[in-house]
């Protein structure tokens, strides 16, 4: 799937990539809704159908990702809802032996994400993983989110990395295609990100189904 011969540089989303997407989906699909509903009024189906228009239109852009954002909008502290549910937070099978794979022969481990910063330290405690990234960056700190190909550019003034050398590995296939167009040669998906949802269609990218595939191969 990889020839790690030809890589400096691996670029590893969080959500749905190296975390379950569980977490996630629960969090804005039913944590959120429920204590919105409450603190206003209205059960949790009536608040899911005045919500999702609001997502919508916001889904794909910095705001999207922004919990200071939905604070403000919600009027309620949107982070703080998260209490009681932090054991869904879970890396994805073979997730830490991978990223020990990747330490093991010396390439350069970098973190990208659109997750707000308080979601990242959360999870980071939460997993124990931070001390496997060279380096890690949120899209917040760009101002603009992996969806756009500014974030790219960004990031590779940053890092100053090779696109030809470079691994990125996301869930999100608007992401994958906004690193195609600025140039990063080795793209992967991820077929399954919530393990509480189907495999999905991961259209022109090849998908992972496990990350024990990217280091079993070094010894097949």
């Amino acid at each position: 799937m990889i020839n790690w011969d030809d890589v400096k540089t691996v670029l590893l989303d969080m959500d749905g990539t190296l975390l379950d997407l569980h977490f996630d989906d629960y969090f804005w699909q039913v944590q959120l809704p429920l204590k919105w509903g409450e603190r206003n009024g209205m059960d949790v189906e009536t608040a899911k159908k005045k919500l999702i228009p609001i997502f919508q239109n916001t889904e794909g852009t910095l705001p999207w990702y922004c919990l200071d954002f939905w604070s403000e909008q919600l009027d309620m502290d949107v982070f703080e809802i998260n209490k009681g549910i932090e054991h869904l937070i879970q890396p994805r099978p073979y997730v830490e032996e991978f990223l020990e794979f990747l330490g093991s022969i010396k390439k350069n481990i970098v973190l990208v994400t659109n997750s707000h910063e308080k979601f990242i330290s959360l999870k980071m405690e939460q997993t124990g993983l931070e001390c496997h990234f060279d380096h890690m960056f949120n899209a917040h700190s760009f101002g603009s989110p992996k969806e756009d190909v500014l974030f790219w550019e960004k990031l590779t003034d940053e890092l100053c990395f090779a696109e030809d050398t470079t691994v990125l590995i996301d869930d999100n296939l608007q992401v994958l295609r906004s690193a195609q167009r600025h140039g990063i040669r080795h793209l992967l998906s991820i077929a399954q990100p919530s393990s509480q949802a189907p495999v999905r269609d991961t259209a022109e990218f090849q998908a992972i189904t496990s990350f024990q595939d990217l280091y079993c191969q070094e010894s097949a």
